[in-house]
Parts: structure tokens; C-alpha cells; sequence
């Protein structure tokens, strides 16, 4: 477990806390440091967050992510994505304009497309709903199982993180908020899929 500034960091602190926020680059360091070293994935997991948000460079963060899925895998939280995406911050900045009321058994999903083949951006997203968790509404689509085409040929992974706030949520409102979200990160310029 990391000890930050706000208390200890541990696999249940959602990254929209962002603990480590107000650290310098040198004081992450030393935190992504001291938790490689006792396979902290949960405490690196923040340090490369942070990056990310703060917008450091990008090979520094892709060598980060390399090292710690490299060294503590097993405790990286599902939140963490296996590699740099340039937009992300603003996914999240996005993604959290976004509420719902009440409890529900909706869920609000993100996958990260791969479009390094045929586009100039590399990566764009599918926004998405169902009752099952992204993780296995992602394994259905790599399955065929009512898979979005986008997903079945350019899914690589569920971006977590940004919607873990938009789980468990009521239908009518998982949709609403489902399209909403398209447009909104349309318009924030990533390339969207799904959001009907």
C-alpha cells in the first residue's frame, strides 16, 4: 500500500480521487519507485495515473506502464489501461460530467479500439451499456455474442476508469447517459463508436 498526502492508496481508491495529485514528477518517481519495488500495482497504478492526467511525456509513461505491468501485474486494479492512450484524461474529464440516480443493474462501458492500421488517430472508443460487467460485455463482443463490428475487429481493451462511477445504474437512465456520452466525446474530438 502507498501512503500519499490524503492517506493510504490501496486497489479500492478509484483513480478520479487522484491521491497523488499536487506531487511533483520527482515525488511520483519515488512513489512508483518504492511501490515496483514491494509489487504495489495499486499504489504504481496511481503514479502512472497521475502522469497520464498530468500529461507528462509520453515515453516516460509508456516505459512506466511497461515496467509495472512487468512487476505487479497480479495487483494492478482493472482500472489501469495496458498502455499509453493520449486521451485519456480527457475521457475521464468527460465520462465524470455524467450522474446517475439510484440503483440499477446497468452498466456504462468504454472499449479502446485499435485503428493504427487505417486512421490517423491510433486509438478511438465504444461507448456501450449492458447489464453485465464491461469485462464480460467485452469478452461477449470478442465472442460474436451481439457484438458491435467495431469491437469484434478492433476491440483491444475496456477502459475501466472512466465510467467505474456509471455501474450498477438504472436502465433508463444507462441509456440516456450512454448516447449523451457519445456525443460528448465526439465532440471533445476522440473517435466514438456504439453510444445508440
Amino acid at each position: 500500500m502507498l501512503r500519499a498526502g490524503n492517506g493510504t492508496v490501496d486497489a479500492n481508491t478509484p483513480p478520479t480521487i487522484r491521491p497523488l495529485q499536487g506531487l511533483s514528477r520527482a515525488e511520483i518517481g519515488r512513489c512508483f519507485e518504492r511501490a515496483l519495488a514491494k509489487a504495489d500495482g495499486a499504489g504504481g497504478a496511481h503514479c502512472v495515473h497521475e502522469l497520464l492526467d498530468a500529461r507528462r511525456n509520453r515515453h516516460y509513461i509508456e516505459r512506466a506502464l511497461e515496467r509495472l505491468w512487468a512487476e505487479a501485474a497480479a495487483a494492478i486494479p482493472d482500472w489501469l489501461p495496458m498502455r499509453y492512450i493520449e486521451w485519456l484524461p480527457t475521457a475521464y474529464d468527460v465520462a465524470l460530467r455524467f450522474r446517475a440516480d439510484g440503483k440499477g443493474r446497468s452498466n456504462i462501458y468504454l472499449v479502446l479500439l485499435d485503428y493504427e492500421d487505417s486512421r490517423a488517430e491510433s486509438y478511438g472508443v465504444y461507448v456501450g451499456m449492458s447489464k453485465y460487467t464491461p469485462a464480460q460485455r467485452f469478452d461477449q463482443h470478442k465472442a460474436g455474442i451481439r457484438a458491435a463490428g467495431s469491437v469484434l475487429k478492433r476491440g483491444i481493451e475496456v477502459l475501466t476508469g472512466p465510467t467505474l462511477h456509471l455501474q450498477y445504474i438504472k436502465r433508463g437512465e444507462a441509456e440516456r447517459i450512454e448516447g449523451e456520452l457519445a456525443e460528448a466525446l465526439a465532440a471533445a474530438g476522440l473517435l466514438v463508436k456504439g453510444g445508440h
